[in-house]
């Protein structure tokens, strides 16, 4: 008979609850939007980050693999900052600062504005993936954090946004 997992414990090769890394993000981005390498580096160009094909594809690596380079805060901020910029244009003005750190609600943000999605355009895409919001529930995730009504977005969140987009993008 098998044994159940626990949360957090390894089944596999995988990890169920295993929180997200920035490299995830990229992979899954990448997979969903049918980008080659040409494209990534010319979205992290549009973000303010030029680099070689080769950082790309150790960042796109898994972290099984010995050549795997974790993706920094930054790095994946040039990506969204960039992947903003090819889809609406370079905005007027001075250059954004790119953000050292990033959460899950930044990374959240910087995607809505992206694919310039509206509320009811982002609880779509949950809703593909079963997974269902209020739109009060979601705009906490983009309000101040010192707000009181402010909410943390957790990886299971966003991982479900992406998921969501690959279904609506990938047909998958």
């Amino acid at each position: 008979m098998r044994k159940k997992a626990r949360p957090g414990e390894d089944v596999g090769k995988i990890s169920i609850f295993a929180s997200m890394s920035n490299n995830d993000i990229l992979r899954t981005l990448r997979y969903t939007f049918h980008y080659h390498d040409h494209k990534m580096k010319e979205i992290f160009a549009l973000g303010g980050k030029d680099i070689p094909f080769e950082e790309v594809a150790l960042w796109l690596k898994k972290e099984e693999d010995p050549d795997f380079v974790k993706l920094y805060d930054k790095d994946l901020a040039h990506f969204l900052d960039g992947l903003i910029v090819a889809n609406r244009g370079k905005k007027e003005g001075a250059t954004p600062v790119v953000d050292k750190k990033l959460n899950n609600n930044g990374i959240l943000r910087k995607l809505k504005i992206a694919l310039n999605l509206q509320d009811d355009g982002m609880l779509e895409i949950f809703g593909l993936r079963g997974f269902r919001l209020s739109k009060h529930e979601l705009s906490a995730f983009f309000r101040n954090p010192a707000q009181a009504q402010y909410r943390e977005c957790k990886d299971q969140v966003l991982r479900n946004f992406l998921m969501g987009l690959q279904e609506k993008y990938r047909g998958e």
